[in-house]
């Protein structure tokens, strides 16, 4: 089958940087984050190669199924947690781990007749304002957990940096002062650090850090790429030139009529557009690589195509391949050139897009 576009994953490239970021970690257990579908990377495909990682990390129970399905046996833990009777005994029949962060939670565990004793990690809210429990109604929440019925197998404490990607923000200090004196009494194992705390907070690291970005090979900081910071780019979004068209100077390209040429011109027609994950927000003057060099994107990106300009190129023909990002082109330059964060473009690679595992 002749694929037009398609998300190439270099398993070799995932377990080398899940060994750099172990090696960064300095002895703290890894929880791969692999929710959103692995970050646009394949769910199923990425834990089987990072089969080395001490659990994996979901953000809803679908996705813990999906890896329970497929054979994962590592601890899974489902960051999000459960919000009914039925998923929590769904949870139970998995064997998943999972965090609570509600008080409504914790009465779904109190109710729970099962046999299976949870892994449970109890979130803290220290100023992130999303999830947890405020450091005042900690004490509550941790004793409610330890008393209940069916008790917990393991419970651990989590919590989450708002600012982990600056690293000098004293945000950051003030949440690691707001946690450490809640666990310093407790015989309770910790996980604080992202990707961004992970790389560049060795004091967040304690006993558990839960890399996802990085794993992947992108960098979290803005303005740096994952290369500097020893990683491997993991996908490489890979196209097809459909078609390449003469354009005369003062002639527009695509829809709005945004670009003109300026000259006469050569423009490559990609397959690759909204409809596969690329932003309509990617302006022009954008880079893609044909044939090992950057050409600039010209026009609108539509739902299926995107316009090239190659009038500087060697000759360039129908059939040809282009990519997006990845390896020499990292998917950081595309996120910085549309004003957004790799993040979003990663996640946002369609489902029409094949995934191929190299």
């Amino acid at each position: 089958m002749i694929r037009l576009i398609s998300a190439r994953i270099d398993s070799s490239a995932l377990r080398a940087n899940l060994v750099e970021l172990k090696r960064r970690a300095g002895g703290a257990r890894v929880i791969a984050v692999t929710k959103a579908n692995a970050y646009g990377h394949g769910l199923v495909a990425v834990a089987m190669s990072l089969n080395a990682a001490d659990a994996f990390g979901v953000a809803r129970i679908e996705e813990a199924a999906t890896l329970r399905a497929a054979g994962i046996e590592q601890p899974i833990v489902v960051l999000e947690g459960v919000f009914n009777a039925g998923q929590l005994a769904e949870a139970a029949r998995l064997q998943l781990e999972l965090v609570v962060h509600e008080p409504e939670q914790i009465a779904l565990l109190e109710e729970f007749r099962g046999t299976y004793r949870f892994g449970l990690w109890l979130k803290v809210d220290t100023g992130m304002n999303r999830l947890g429990f405020r450091p005042e109604a900690f004490a509550a929440a941790w004793a409610r957990l330890k008393a209940l019925p069916t008790p917990p197998q393991i419970l651990r404490v989590m919590t989450h940096l708002a600012c982990a990607d600056e690293s000098g923000s004293a945000r950051n200090d003030e949440q690691l002062q707001r946690v450490t004196p809640l666990v310093r009494a407790l015989d309770a194992e910790l996980s604080i650090a992202n990707s961004a705390a992970l790389l560049a907070m060795p004091a967040t690291h304690a006993q558990w850090v839960r890399p996802g970005l990085a794993l992947y090979g992108v960098s979290p900081f803005v303005g740096q790429e994952g290369a500097a910071l020893g990683l491997k780019p993991v996908m490489t979004l890979m196209s097809t030139v459909l078609a390449v068209r003469k354009v005369r100077s003062g002639e527009y390209v695509g829809y709005g009529a945004s670009w003109s040429a300026k000259r006469d011109s050569l423009v490559a027609i990609v397959a690759g557009g909204y409809g596969d994950g690329l932003l309509r927000s990617i302006p022009s003057g954008a880079p893609i690589m044909i044939g090992g060099r950057t050409a600039p994107i010209v026009g609108r990106v539509s739902m299926d195509m995107i316009a090239v300009d190659v009038t500087d190129l060697p000759p360039v023909q129908p059939g040809d391949k282009a990519q997006l990002w990845g390896g020499a082109l990292p998917v950081e330059r595309l996120a910085a050139a549309a004003g957004t964060i790799p993040y979003e473009l990663l996640c946002g690679v369609s489902q029409r897009v094949p995934i191929e595992l190299v």
